[in-house]
């Protein structure tokens, strides 16, 4: 039986209900980075050598092996996750199976966990183009996935990837080897990325903020269609109408038809043809695509200045954009970075003039009330938006999370929690946490769980409080 919602403003008060606390305090510097992945599991990241996962499927915490920062976890420690993995592989978009069979892919990783309700992503090879559910899998070397049967065997010339969440975490302080890593979900290890192209430190606080293609159990598309013909580095639409350069930086994947599988970031594009680095295939009229989030970028913003990082976990690099427009003032403390992907406005999800998928907002703390956005598609930042009533400021302890229209934050360590329109720009208060916080921390310890059932969507909030191991979370109604 479908779930119903029957909960409705002014009749139904939001309540903050416990969960099951945290094993450990939140500390100086200590973060969770949220995945909106098949289990929606968080990452916990509580000191140098301390981290966990939260399932929110059984409320309980578990904890993970060492993160091996090299210094204590500090100020502008960040996390977020990606939505797919090649495990312990580094600089790489794909990995190569070793043989396999109609419904076996036999992987060139050592895999740790049960991966069942996760997918798979063919990226190359025999059945290119799908996406499958893992119906089950072996763990340890060269393990095996089990897939539903497919028309053709997979082989050693099979490239994929797996649709499983792998969280990138930078430590706070001198930005040394070992500060900047990732946790692999699926092989349960941790793996040190270059750190070459960041900044000699990081402090203040800082924010790391994904554009992932895949979100909870499906592709997030913003276009889609069918080509009408292709080039070396084109894919053509002649049936669209889309404002030029609106696609810039997000990516194009190839879902069926001639070339599926294939993934490129789109350079630029005009009113019917997206323009990409060159296809290992180029496009035909029966190659079906879908305009999504781009998999392989990361961004990092904050650590007291205005520049802005992006990191390629394809090709493990970090460059420094140069925005057309510069952010006006500096992120501090408290600040908040979020990637906007699912307002629901009209003007927001047009396709023609797609918003969705192109801005990240950042409040930029520091006792302040001022809000930024900066646009993916022209790399310029909008700086100080006009919101109102814009007299609530926030600083240390502040907790924010996005969904849907809006951000919700907690204001300091003060448990008095707002909610910001994205689309109208107003701020209006939401409720207060009437349980007391302990002393301000830097680090976000706050995070959203989506729950989906037919035409169901219920949201939930949860929070670390600052200095504590006490877990809550609300209902958004």
């Amino acid at each position: 039986m479908p779930t119903t919602n029957g909960n409705r403003k002014i009749l139904d008060l939001k309540r903050w209900e416990f969960c099951t606390p945290s094993p450990v305090n939140t500390a100086a510097g200590s973060f969770i980075a949220s995945s909106r992945h098949y289990r929606q599991q968080q990452l916990f990241v509580q000191a140098q050598t301390v981290a966990y996962l939260y399932n929110p499927n059984e409320d309980g915490w578990i904890q993970i092996p060492s993160p091996a920062y090299t210094t204590a976890v500090a100020a502008g420690a960040c996390g977020t996750a990606a939505c797919w993995s090649t495990g312990t592989t580094v600089g790489a978009s794909q990995l190569t199976a070793t043989d396999g069979t109609t419904s076996t892919i036999i992987t060139n990783q050592t895999i740790a966990r049960d991966l069942r309700g996760y997918s798979v992503h063919i990226t190359g090879g025999p059945n290119n183009g799908q996406t499958l559910e893992i119906l089950s899998n072996t763990t340890g070397a060269n393990a095996v996935l089990r897939v539903a049967t497919q028309g053709s065997a997979f082989t050693a010339s099979t490239t994929y990837r797996l649709l499983t969440p792998v969280w990138y975490t930078l430590n706070g302080g001198t930005v040394a080897a070992a500060q900047w890593r990732k946790y692999c979900f699926a092989t349960n290890t941790w793996t040190s990325l270059t750190t070459t192209g960041l900044p000699a430190s990081v402090g203040t606080d800082a924010r790391l903020i994904a554009t992932p293609s895949w979100i909870d159990t499906t592709y997030k598309a913003f276009g889609s269609g069918t080509a009408t013909s292709g080039g070396a580095t084109t894919l053509t639409d002649s049936g669209k109408s889309w404002t030029t350069n609106q696609w810039t930086n997000y990516q194009v994947r190839i879902v069926s038809g001639t070339g599926a599988g294939q993934i490129r970031t789109i350079s630029s594009n005009t009113s019917t043809a997206l323009t990409v680095p060159t296809w290992g295939t180029n496009p035909d009229a029966t190659s079906v695509y879908s305009i999504e989030g781009n998999d392989d970028f990361i961004y990092l913003i904050g650590a007291g200045a205005v520049t802005l990082y992006r990191y390629s976990i394809s090709g493990n690099s970090w460059s420094t954009l140069s925005p057309g427009a510069a952010r006006s003032g500096a992120p501090s403390t408290g600040m908040s970075g979020h990637w906007i992907w699912g307002a629901t406005d009209s003007a927001w999800t047009s396709e023609s003039a797609i918003i969705n998928g192109g801005r990240i907002y950042s409040f930029r703390g520091g006792a302040g009330a001022i809000l930024d956005y900066y646009d993916i598609a022209a790399n310029t930042w909008t700086s100080n938006i006009t919101y109102a009533p814009k007299t609530e400021t926030f600083t240390t302890g502040t907790k924010y999370v996005y969904i849907g229209d809006y951000l919700y934050m907690q204001k300091d360590a003060t448990g008095r929690w707002f909610r910001y329109n994205i689309v109208t720009s107003q701020m209006d208060g939401w409720n207060t946490m009437l349980y007391p916080n302990g002393a301000a921390l830097l680090g976000d310890t706050a995070f959203n769980v989506h729950y989906h059932d037919g035409e169901t969507d219920i949201d939930y909030i949860h929070m670390l409080l600052n200095t504590s191991a006490v877990h809550l979370r609300q209902m958004v109604i």
